[in-house]
């Protein structure tokens, strides 16, 4: 088998293939967004495999704003599966149905992101390649289908959010120690900012001495958060020293 088609069975035998990856600023889990959309200011640059480079597969493409992304969780692969998961924005206590959230821990670890079409280019070293906004996946995450968004049938104004509604509109405020601010790239301050005031930590964390550790495009971002309110308090290039970084996974 080609290591570039990433060809995946199921057991009732229907056929997987890896289309393309995403790259993206987050190596790491930790500081993405918990989906997609709530950080407009993230990119993502999605390179097709070999296989599936052909431009005619995007042909009209550039008449949608907004694109559906079926991919692998490929960093929450596991052996079986349980029937309730706790999200960390219920505060890891309470337990949910499996198929009422949308834990990476699933029977097929199929993630769901919808984000807007930026650019396309058809030419190129890797083209096509698509520059999509409002990411929640981490760099080289396999892409496994791409849809089109379509106003008239996928919103739905009227729709209800369930226990997700319970965290509607909660953000932290965001400052910086002195110094510190200079140290992140101007055109990424916006990005970074964001991210943090999304709140990555679980919600049953609150550690006001702990530091947190978020690698962002190659730069550890430090912060520490306290009544409400995230402190950057470092900003310095990557290192193979990390800061511990709390896990924020829907849990099992």
């Amino acid at each position: 088998m080609s290591g570039d088609e990433k060809v995946k069975k199921a057991e009732n035998g229907m056929t997987v293939r890896y289309i393309a990856r995403i790259y993206t600023d987050f190596e790491e889990k930790f500081g993405l967004p918990r989906q997609s959309g709530l950080v407009p200011e993230l990119k993502g640059r999605i390179v097709f495999e070999p296989k599936f480079r052909n431009p005619e597969a995007l042909r009209e493409i550039e008449g949608f704003s907004h694109l559906w992304l079926l991919f692998d969780f490929s960093l929450a692969h596991r052996e079986g599966w349980t029937a309730t998961v706790r999200p960390p924005r219920l505060g890891g206590n309470r337990r949910v149905g499996v198929f009422a959230s949308r834990s990476p821990f699933r029977p097929n670890p199929v993630g769901l992101s919808c984000v807007k079409l930026e650019k396309v280019e058809l030419t190129g070293k890797d083209g096509p390649v698509l520059t999509v906004s409002g990411i929640d996946t981490v760099s080289g995450t396999p892409i496994i289908d791409i849809k089109p968004y379509l106003p008239l049938s996928d919103c739905r104004p009227e729709a209800r959010g369930g226990y997700s509604d319970e965290a509607a509109g909660y953000e932290l405020g965001v400052e910086y120690a002195p110094g510190v601010r200079d140290n992140i790239p101007e055109h990424m301050r916006a990005a970074v900012e964001a991210c943090i005031k999304n709140d990555p930590r679980p919600s049953y964390q609150d550690e006001p001495e702990r530091v947190y550790g978020m690698n962002f495009d190659g730069i550890d971002v430090k912060f520490t958060v306290l009544g409400g309110k995230a402190l950057i308090t470092g900003a310095d290039a990557a290192s193979d020293g990390r800061f511990k970084e709390a896990e924020d996974d829907e849990c099992p």
